[in-house]
């Protein structure tokens, strides 16, 4: 092994050994930046900052909110976008899947769509936060609106980690933050779906994270709306358990033809993160 490629594997083994820590971290407590003092000066009761674990950085989140979760860093990885390319995020909550796509996929623009007011406002802190108001834009309103509110046939790419739940899951309170985030109270599947590609140009992709139970009722309103489901990728918590999320890429106006790609598992046996579910996060 040469010099160059023994200081490379040294440092590509030190960034690995960080970022496990920071994940270790974050799993066990969030991080608070508490040496900033303008930045926690504007921290709000039940608010915390933590580490994305990336470019420094940063997420406000409110413990009263749906917290973001490994699904929205999943798809946010997983969706592409090219350079000069307007993306939309739909239900964007704190903001986070533009955030992390915006480093990932330098160049584009993007712009998320959120309709509670808390959430709403989180994310336009958080895109101030990480000075990103050149390439973020948080506009308040409702998902059913959306092709309305920002223009039919007008972004490259759509991305949603919508809420997965359907009224056959119990009794919610339609009041609730946390119960909108997780149940179709405001918007349903098929909404999500519609609006989607209403607000795609043609060939424009649209990119979701979902649970596999929902996959044909996906398929159908895809297919009902123009939307040609092309490639999938379910996620497993353990090899040897049911998958317990899918990743799925649909393309306006495509030709019909899916790729399944290789399962993602999210643990090894002895309850540390894959090699791969760690790249994703880096």
């Amino acid at each position: 092994m040469t010099k160059g490629a023994a200081e490379r594997r040294t440092l590509s083994w030190a960034k690995k050994q960080s970022f496990k820590r920071c994940l270790r971290k974050r799993k066990e407590k969030p991080i608070l930046m508490m040496t900033d003092a303008k930045i926690n000066a504007g921290i709000n009761a039940n608010e915390r900052i933590d580490d994305l674990c990336r470019d420094n950085l940063r997420l406000i989140q409110n413990t009263d909110v749906f917290c973001f979760g490994m699904d929205a860093v999943l798809l946010s990885t997983f969706a592409k976008a090219g350079k000069n390319q307007k993306v939309l995020d739909m239900g964007t909550g704190n903001g986070v899947i533009p955030i992390l796509m915006q480093a990932k996929n330098p160049g584009s623009m993007y712009t998320g769509l959120e309709i509670q007011d808390i959430s709403y406002d989180l994310a336009v802190r958080n895109v101030e936060l990480n000075s990103l108001s050149d390439k973020v834009n948080i506009v308040k309103g409702d998902i059913k609106e959306a092709s309305h509110i920002l223009g039919g046939a007008s972004f490259n790419v759509v991305t949603s980690n919508p809420p997965y739940m359907n009224e056959n899951h119990g009794i919610v309170n339609p009041e609730s933050a946390k119960a909108i985030a997780r149940h179709e109270l405001l918007c349903s599947l098929e909404d999500v779906v519609r609006e989607a590609s209403k607000c795609l140009k043609v060939k424009g992709h649209m990119y979701m994270v979902h649970r596999p139970s929902r996959l044909v009722d996906i398929f159908t309103s895809m297919k009902n709306n123009h939307l040609e489901p092309k490639r999938i990728r379910l996620v497993y918590p353990h090899i040897d358990k049911p998958a317990n999320m899918v990743l799925i890429e649909a393309v306006k106006g495509g030709r019909s033809q899916l790729i399944v790609e290789e399962p993602l598992i999210v643990y090894n046996s002895d309850g540390s993160y894959t090699e791969e579910l760690l790249k994703m996060y880096n």
